[in-house]
């Protein structure tokens, strides 16, 4: 199914890339075709999915013949190329991507539409709310520090992404010529963590960003245990995230202030790691603390104690300074080696796992 050649361009083009999502792509659809106009576009990539997904998507949009839709399927090749695979067959002036298991939430595209007519910026920064489908009531809105405006001050722009830490394509709206200004593929197929190599590369290709107070994203938390994640590859391919958007930042020319924000980012998502890393098998886990301490250390613009001294001058933008504050510490702790720190990370995780063990026999017997 495909738009007539001589239709105008459309302002939209919503990406959805899914794979083996038959129990929740109805519904992601659904959520999309309620909100589509004239402006729109949908293109769903089915990433060689083995269960009904695909017969799905195509029995729903059939239904749909108003809506101008496009359908690829494609072996498995990953999320990563699927989401270039979209990029590629889009037409629409601005991107919107919806994972195939979340919601687009009501008024959102109409919100877009608005925000895009009156102030035309290269992005969009939006809300999301953080969705959890057995208990609704611990759903929540996650909003944006941005200020209430148009912004054009690259600093700002990326300094308040930096600050905020939330790496999700799916909450920036950008035009179709920034993807286009990065090299191809944009999204690194293979890995994991891609959004965290490609957000940077494409806030700094910005020179203006709409922060628009309204959540667009039902974020759907699933209840699977963690520890079916975590593995040396998930741990290496953030480090290595890392290492692509400092390239780029480099490359761009980015303010000081950005350097710092950049190592002060990169310092959380170091140490999250680490701590998940002791969930792993002991030789396993030092080999991914070894590599990834070698990664970062290498993806760092300056060091523990330029970053320290910026947040106690009050020189960066902060959630919570003395929190910054905590996690600089224990970076520093864990790159040192410390045996404090080890022994506290080794008794907390296993501490975890057995209290995540237990909610899960007892979700099991509840079932």
């Amino acid at each position: 199914m495909s738009m007539h050649a001589a239709a105008p361009l459309p302002l939209l083009s919503i990406i959805v890339p899914a794979w083996n999502v038959q129990n929740y792509i109805v519904a992601c659809l659904a959520s999309v075709l309620d909100q589509m106009g004239p402006r729109h576009e949908l293109i769903v990539i089915d990433d060689g999915s083995r269960d009904a997904t695909l017969a799905r998507v195509r029995t729903l949009l059939e239904a749909c013949p108003q809506v101008a839709c496009t359908v690829i399927a494609q072996d498995n090749q990953g999320i990563a190329v699927a989401r270039n695979q979209g990029l590629a067959a889009a037409r629409g002036e601005y991107i919107v991507f919806v994972d195939s298991d979340d919601r687009l939430l009501a008024g959102s595209l109409a919100a877009l539409e608005q925000a895009i007519d009156a102030h035309h910026p290269d992005v969009i920064a939006c809300d999301f709310r953080v969705w959890l489908p057995d208990q609704e009531d611990k759903s929540h809105r996650v909003g944006l520090r941005y200020p209430h405006a148009l912004l054009r001050d690259q600093a700002t722009i990326l300094n308040t992404f930096f600050a905020d830490r939330q790496m999700y394509v799916w909450a920036k709206v950008f035009k179709r010529a920034v993807y286009e200004q990065l090299e191809a593929p944009v999204f690194p197929p293979g890995r994991v963590f891609e959004d965290v190599s490609t957000l940077p590369r494409l806030l700094s290709q910005c020179a203006s960003l709409l922060y628009l107070p309204h959540p667009i994203i039902d974020y759907r938390q699933h209840p699977a245990s963690i520890t079916k994640l975590i593995s040396e590859k998930w741990c290496l391919d953030l480090a290595g995230a890392l290492l692509v958007a400092r390239a780029h930042l480099e490359r761009r020319g980015v303010d000081a202030s950005v350097k710092t924000h950049f190592d002060i980012a990169a310092g959380y998502f170091f140490i999250g790691v680490v701590k998940d890393s002791y969930e792993l098998p002991r030789a396993s886990g030092r080999r991914v603390r070894a590599a990834i301490k070698a990664v970062f250390m290498e993806s760092l613009f300056g060091d523990c104690a330029g970053m320290l001294a910026a947040v106690q001058a009050g020189q960066t933008v902060s959630i919570d300074r003395g929190h910054d504050a905590r996690m600089i510490r224990q970076v520093e702790r864990a790159l040192a080696g410390s045996f404090v720190f080890r022994v506290r990370q080794t008794a907390s995780r296993k501490i975890k796992v057995w209290r995540r063990m237990r909610r899960n026999r007892k979700a099991a017997a509840a079932a």
